[in-house]
């Protein structure tokens, strides 16, 4: 017998999982689909960034920042440590308790607020039936009301360099390492390359990046990104810029990489080597011929500003359609949709997505960048506030980087909140709140903050926006 449900999620990750949960929420009967397994075998919920992305790369950023402080850093609060050692598989298996301690969360969730959770490849049909193929070869139909597809993104290959089993590796692979290469390649200078490369750095690894891109974190605010560029540098990242990889080689389980810089082709050789540059949705076998869902030019799903599909009551998030390939974004596209299906007029705002580099100092951001308002002819005024004028930096020694916001010259309205420093992520977070209720500059300013606190470094650069900060000279205006 079919089985029937209002909403049918094919996929567990931060977009499926949380669209199912809210479905639930609604009173909408819902089942969600998951083929991924953990390394004991057995389902494992919450995708890419549960088990094998966000949180276990957070888990050895964590651990290596803290190594590294050990034999680094306690000496400057007078701290005296001798003989720190780092016991790679101890920290291998923290993370990986972390992540089994989560995915088990999420299954407990669906229980709470019953979601039906069913083991299996989920695939589209037509007349928004969903056809599971579970491990053992079995296949069932499913017929729901609604459809959502949210099978998430998978890492690029590049035909220079073929991963293999433990020497050429992707950013999976590289979450797996049991002992601290001596020479490590990363090819890419994105995200989840600067992340890794600097747990691996901070443990004792000589790191090489290679970027084939001329300009550093395009992405980011140009100020910003210089910072970044000159921060990891100190910090023992060699990053080559406009060094295309042409060509790999695995002699005496180590790879000599081929590449071609401004200097012409080189070769350099490695213990292991991280293929980092970029993700693409995952939409093998997920869509039947007669399914009726378009792909766009990119090989993503394509959808509308409130992720509906070509078809009627089906629904795409996260990885798989347009936008930024973050696990934020994917999951409040989960709720709206739910939401919607439920009847509600839920809508997101695609403009205020906070971006994070987990790497020490955080790098993060909100809103336009500089560049881009001066390219779109928009007239600003810019506050900046840097952590070494910051009380509480001093006391946690811990001051490089600095808070940049920007704000419309005529409306004083902030338009990007930029830093690079010490929990950014959560400085950001706070310029997000407050551009998502059209603050003004001003308005921050005129907030009192708590001393001392990051958070000082943000309400300065407010102030310095308009010429008022307090505790750093403030620019001439000219």
């Amino acid at each position: 017998m079919t089985q029937k449900y209002d909403v049918v999620v094919i996929g567990g990750g931060p977009g499926g999982y949380v669209a199912a949960i809210r479905a639930a929420q609604l009173g909408l009967k819902t089942a969600c689909v998951e083929k991924y397994t953990g390394k004991d075998g057995k389902m494992a919920l919450g995708g890419t960034c549960l088990n094998v992305g966000c949180i276990p790369s957070k888990a050895l950023l964590d651990t290596s920042w803290k190594y590294h402080e050990a034999q680094d850093g306690f000496q400057a609060h007078g701290i005296e440590v001798k003989g720190v050692s780092i016991d790679v598989p101890a920290m291998i298996e923290r993370k990986d308790k972390i992540v089994k301690q989560l995915t088990g969360g999420v299954a407990a969730l669906f229980k709470a607020n019953g979601v039906t959770s069913i083991e299996g490849h989920g695939k589209l049909l037509a007349g928004k039936k969903v056809e599971v193929t579970s491990p053992d070869g079995k296949v069932d139909v499913l017929e729901a009301e609604s459809v959502i597809l949210a099978s998430g993104s998978r890492p690029i290959e590049i035909p220079p360099a073929p991963l293999t089993d433990d020497i050429i590796v992707d950013s999976t692979g590289a979450l797996e390492f049991t002992s601290v290469p001596k020479k490590l390649g990363v090819i890419g200078a994105g995200v989840i390359g600067l992340e890794l490369g600097s747990v691996w750095r901070r443990l004792g690894a000589e790191v090489v990046v290679f970027e084939a891109q001329d300009k550093f974190l395009s992405m980011a605010d140009d100020q910003i990104a210089k910072e970044a560029m000159k921060t990891l540098t100190k910090q023992g990242l060699q990053i080559r810029l406009g060094a295309r990889v042409t060509g790999t080689e695995i002699k005496r389980k180590q790879v000599t990489v081929s590449f071609n810089d401004a200097e012409g082709d080189q070769q350099l050789t490695f213990d292991k080597l991280i293929v980092a540059v970029g993700r693409r949705p995952w939409t093998e076998n997920l869509l039947a011929a007669d399914s009726g869902v378009n792909l766009d030019e990119r090989g993503m799903i394509f959808v509308d500003d409130y992720c509906a599909t070509s078809v009627p009551g089906v629904y795409a998030v996260g990885d798989v359609v347009r936008g930024a390939m973050l696990a934020h974004k994917a999951s409040e596209e989960g709720v709206m949709v739910a939401e919607r299906i439920a009847g509600h007029k839920a809508a997101m705002n695609y403009d205020l997505i906070p971006s994070v580099i987990y790497t020490h100092p955080e790098i993060a951001w909100v809103g336009k960048n500089e560049q881009q308002l001066k390219a779109e002819g928009v007239e600003v005024n810019v506050g900046v506030f840097p952590f070494a004028a910051s009380g509480r930096a001093m006391a946690a020694n811990d001051t490089g980087g600095m808070v940049k916001m920007i704000a419309d010259a005529r409306t004083d309205r902030v338009l990007g909140v930029h830093v690079i420093g010490p929990s950014a992520a959560e400085l950001v977070q706070q310029g997000a709140i407050a551009m998502e209720f059209g603050s003004s500059a001003e308005d921050l300013g005129m907030m009192v903050f708590s001393h001392p606190t990051l958070s000082e470094a943000l309400h300065e650069a407010a102030l310095a926006v308009n010429g008022h900060a307090i505790h750093v000279a403030n620019r001439k205006k000219r």
